[in-house]
């Protein structure tokens, strides 16, 4: 296993910019997951680590070489492809030996043994002599993986690998694939679109946005403290809500003045709440707090233990996660609080999330 050093990286197309001075620092035997809605630049960060796709400008180095201008193969990396890409006359066995028998100077015994323990770690050995067209989506993935175990390479590249898979499918492999890097400790950079699977694999996610990083750090500190409010709209599931400060309430003013400075008074400043970060009680009778918005129900979408309430605020819809036999009905009023704690305030101009004073 080896770090990948990406200082500077740049992808520069006659037409437009993909990646634009790509600095991200990955750790040894870290997973580490590119994720960013389509067209963020993620894919081609991977294609370039690859060398797939040329480097505009800046440097690449993997386990400490410069490989900024090296060919693919001369990288030590393997990469796994949304597609699978597998030969599809040839079998599964033959699959994943085929570019150790080209490439490599292993005798057939030793890629035999690669191929087999390989295909024991992934549960594939009753599919060695299959053809790709005999296996399921799951199957084919796993074939797909296996072909690029068997090089034990330095760093390993996964572009998008699970979307084509169902729902029940994809959470399966989301559990293999973590227990594969578990089990061997391996380098991986992993892509995808999809922040459920960046939250749930990835020992550090970086946010890609238009070919900028946006923010990197373990899962749950971008969940908690996003550095902006891109950050804190694309991750979470459900997103973050937003609300306007509330006018009129010079108490709320005043907490968010002490704890956030003037900026979090300025016109266009505003607040974030995940779900679960917001209380729900009746409009009559509640307690006084610095802060609360008052909504009505707009609808509620039961989950079994949990559910979540759609409360109108104003203009806007807010999500809040709810005991499940909740007494809440639509067009009923409701006061909204939040927790004070984990409540984030983003500038007006910039968008970045200010920092609390206490």
């Amino acid at each position: 296993m080896s770090a990948i050093s990406l200082q500077g990286i740049s992808k520069r197309y006659p037409d437009h910019v993909a990646v634009e001075k790509f600095d991200l620092e990955v750790q040894a035997g870290e997973f580490m997951v590119l994720v960013g809605p389509s067209g963020c630049g993620k894919s081609t960060t991977l294609r370039m680590i690859a060398g797939l796709e040329d480097i505009s400008e800046g440097r690449l180095l993997i386990g400490g070489r410069d490989v900024t201008h090296a060919e693919p193969h001369e990288r030590d990396i393997a990469m796994v492809f949304q597609s699978y890409a597998l030969y599809p006359h040839m079998t599964v066995y033959m699959n994943m030996a085929f570019g150790l028998l080209r490439t490599s100077k292993l005798s057939r015994s030793e890629v035999d043994q690669r191929v087999r323990e390989a295909a024991q770690r992934l549960q594939i050995t009753e599919l060695l002599e299959r053809r790709p067209n005999e296996l399921s989506g799951g199957q084919r993935q796993r074939v797909a993986i296996g072909r690029a175990l068997v090089r034990k390479p330095k760093v390993f590249l996964f572009d998008e690998p699970l979307s084509n898979l169902d729902a029940k499918l994809r959470t399966h492999m989301r559990g293999e694939l973590e227990r594969l890097h578990a089990e061997l400790g391996i380098t991986i950079v992993y892509v995808t679109h999809d922040q459920v699977e960046a939250m749930t694999l990835g020992t550090r996610i970086a946010v890609m946005d238009r070919g900028h990083l946006r923010q990197v750090g373990p899962p749950m500190e971008v969940y908690r403290r996003p550095a902006d409010r891109f950050v804190a709209s694309f991750i979470g599931s459900p997103e973050m809500n937003f609300l306007a400060v509330p006018q009129g309430t010079s108490e709320g003013h005043t907490w968010l003045s002490d704890h956030f400075g003037d900026a979090a008074l300025r016109p266009g400043a505003t607040l974030g709440l995940r779900p679960e970060e917001l209380v729900l009680s009746n409009a009559s009778g509640s307690e006084a707090a610095p802060l609360s918005w008052l909504g009505v129900v707009q609808r509620v979408e039961r989950l079994g233990a949990e559910a979540y309430a759609q409360i109108r605020v104003g203009n806007s819809d807010v999500l809040v996660r709810t005991e499940a036999d909740a007494a809440l009905v639509a067009e009923q009023s409701i006061v909204l609080t939040p927790e004070l704690s984990r409540l984030r305030v983003f500038d007006a101009q910039s968008g970045t999330m200010l920092t609390p004073r206490v």
